[in-house]
């Protein structure tokens, strides 16, 4: 862990440009780096805040095939949302770059041939997987097969979704591409491999001893596990018709592997962040001063913290990550988010149905992140978090502080009188936060840092609370005066203090106080006087609103409906039984005819007893629906029943007869009944 480093190089993972940003990408990665950059650059540290888009790979080409689009218009597409999604959210890089940019393509060419004319790489010819009639090697995710571990008929020819094994595509049983429906056959092919056991000591050396104490332990864990596994060399170049051209003889119609090409991204994207600013970029890389963070999800981790720092070894003259806080997954309403079933809050849908409320998402992500566990996101909670801390707690503070300050000195913050114990004690206090949260954001504990900075708030409430100036402007005035000068400046120091976790509310409260940009962190420790005496604030505004019930009602019927869409699209029907003769089927007596009568059965969960006028009589049906509807609502409903079928005791009452239902694409129960009005007792032929 580098201490009192002389600049900070701080990468958030490159988003894949194959679809929109969701909130899971939010918590994992995007929402913490900003806080931790925002932070750092309140205190005038040396900050690269550094992004692109990643725009190589199979998944781009099975995307581009899928829409009968190019690729480059695939990435074109998706780099457009997603930029605009970052920017509109308030995500602070000091540069976010493309893959598919020249600098990238000219440094991932550079940094793979420094290797290869070092020798690091095995080159050997393997035999993959070929669609002959497409006439092309097939990528890992361009083959589908059945699990040779747990049998799942769907599996990838790199990972089966169904148990998480990471697969060959070779080891797939009965293979198919995804490209043609073919079966491919096995054909040799060259390729390059960084051998990752040459390795094992220095990744042993570095992160098992020398990180033991202040990774994450589930990032470290999840390190020693494939340490321990033993690491095998892993292909650095694939078969594709998308992607980086290996720069070497005999290599034609071969790409750079996208996870050779995506990390080093980041230095492309710090070589175009520094040829713009007029800096040099290299001390950013190659400095040993300098602190190297990476902030990703944990499907990331083996690619920050076992290849991407073998390659760094390997070429030699970079510096390896101080850190990879590496969050945990944050799943949807109980279920995990998937942006192929449309099971996500996109962000730039939430920016649409919530304009304005950017910091209520940033507020309700950062106080439910998965950092050491996965979490849940529910709307009611987000609208809870709204209404019952930012609204009550944080808004309210800061509202009654700036109203009063209007009521009793048209704005103008008043000369303080002779400060108590009590006023002592809040702004000793106050003083004290500052170094607290940053304790808290440097050890990547930001949940913990954001409640911290919701104390300060409450300091503020509380203070109000206890001294009541809104009754002591009655018999001490003079009082008063001291009281709103302290309120201010607690309100002047929540300005800067939330800057990184609530970007929008800080520069809205500074507008609001008029202190644009004269505060930085170490003023709320070092000084007595955050907002001056005599100094005008503006007029009061509400930093948040409330968050209706109906609200969030939509959202959570917008997430049903994707649910059954998802249902209906993978609903198969039941295969199709035996057949039977003309005869068979001429023997039922299916009538239509009207429930009368329902009520429950008595010691049974599942059984109605039904009255039934069937046209020829009127009779008792007993029915397993009473867990999908009530005896009320059904009265009166036009069903089909199988008049003829012999009669059964059930619980000690005789049905004669049965009710057809079938399901819907939720797995619900439906009638079948006519959608016309036919008469009780018509049949059905």
């Amino acid at each position: 862990m580098i201490q009192n480093p002389k600049r900070y190089t701080i990468t958030a993972a490159l988003p894949y440009t194959n679809g929109p940003i969701h909130i899971g990408h939010l918590a994992g990665v995007y929402v913490p780096a900003d806080i931790y950059s925002r932070y750092l650059r309140l205190q005038n540290k040396d900050v690269a805040f550094i992004c692109g888009s990643d725009e190589h790979g199979v998944a781009i080409s099975m995307k581009a095939k899928k829409e009968g689009i190019t690729p480059q218009e695939v990435i074109d597409k998706y780099d457009g949302i997603i930029r605009k999604s970052f920017s509109d959210f308030g995500i602070s890089f000091d540069n976010y770059s493309r893959t598919s940019a020249k600098v990238h393509h000219d440094t991932a060419s550079e940094f793979f041939r420094t290797l290869y004319d070092k020798g690091d790489f095995i080159e050997e010819v393997t035999e993959q997987l070929y669609d002959a009639k497409a006439n092309q090697f097939l990528a890992d995710r361009f083959v589908v097969g059945t699990c040779p571990r747990c049998g799942n008929d769907g599996a990838y020819g790199d990972q089966c979704e169904n148990c998480g094994s990471t697969l060959n595509a070779t080891d797939l049983i009965n293979p198919k591409s995804t490209i043609t429906g073919e079966t491919p056959i096995l054909k040799e092919t060259k390729h390059w491999f960084l051998p990752l056991d040459r390795y094992s000591d220095f990744l042993t050396k570095w992160i098992l001893e020398g990180h033991k104490n202040d990774w994450k332990p589930n990032v470290y864990g999840q390190v020693k596990s494939w340490i321990d596994g033993g690491l095998e060399p892993r292909a650095v170049t694939r078969d594709l018709d998308w992607g980086i051209d290996v720069p070497v003889e005999g290599a034609e119609g071969k790409k750079l592997y996208v996870w050779f090409d995506a990390p080093i991204g980041y230095i492309s994207s710090t070589k175009e962040w520094a040829a713009r600013e007029g800096k040099d970029w290299e001390p950013y890389w190659k400095d040993e001063e300098t602190k190297l963070v990476h902030f990703i999800g944990k499907d990331n981790i083996v690619f920050h913290c076992i290849i991407f720092p073998a390659m760094l070894k390997a070429e030699g003259s970079y510096i390896l990550p101080d850190n990879v806080p590496a969050n945990e997954f944050l799943n949807l309403e109980g279920n995990k988010l998937s942006t192929s079933k449309n099971w996500a809050v996109w962000l730039h849908e939430y920016l649409e149905d919530f304009p304005e409320k950017q910091d209520v998402l940033r507020y309700a992500l950062t106080s439910n992140a998965p950092e050491t566990k996965d979490n849940d996101f529910t709307w009611k909670d987000f609208q809870a978090r709204n209404n019952n801390e930012l609204v009550a707690i944080f808004g309210n503070f800061i509202n009654r502080v700036v109203v009063l300050t209007n009521k009793y000195y048209d704005g103008i913050i008043p000369t303080p009188n002779e400060f108590t114990e009590v006023d002592e004690a809040t702004l000793a206090e106050l003083k004290a936060y500052p170094a607290v949260i940053s304790s808290s954001v440097e050890r990547y504990r930001f949940r913990e840092a954001l409640g911290e900075l919701m104390n300060v708030a409450r300091l503020g409430n509380k203070y109000l609370a206890d001294e009541e100036p809104w009754k002591v402007m009655k018999d001490d005035p003079e009082r008063v005066k001291t009281q709103m000068y302290v309120a201010l400046q607690i309100a002047a120091a929540l300005s800067v203090l939330a800057e990184p976790f609530l970007p929008f509310t800080a520069a809205k409260l500074s507008r609001i106080l008029k202190n644009e940009g004269q505060l930085k962190w170490s003023d709320v420790i070092e000084n007595d006087e955050l907002i001056p005496a005599g100094h005008k604030i503006g007029e009061a505004e509400l930093l948040f609103a409330k968050i209706e019930d109906e609200e969030i009602q939509k959202q959570i019927d917008k997430l049903e409906a994707t649910k059954t869409a998802n249902l209906a699209e993978n609903k198969q029907a039941e295969p199709q039984k035996d057949l039977i003769q003309f005869e068979d089927f001429a023997k039922m007596d299916i009538r239509i005819g009207t429930i009368l009568e329902a009520e429950k059965m008595p010691k049974a969960n599942k059984l109605l007893v039904l009255k039934v006028d069937t046209g020829i009589d009127v009779r008792t049906i007993v029915s397993g629906i009473a867990e999908s509807f009530s005896p009320e609502e059904i009265i009166g409903k036009r069903v089909s029943v199988l008049a003829n079928l012999a009669p059964r005791a059930l619980r000690g009452v005789e049905s004669q007869g049965m009710i057809l239902m079938t399901t819907n694409a939720e797995g619900k129960l439906v009638f079948v009944n006519p959608d016309t009005d036919a008469p009780n007792g018509a049949t059905v032929n």
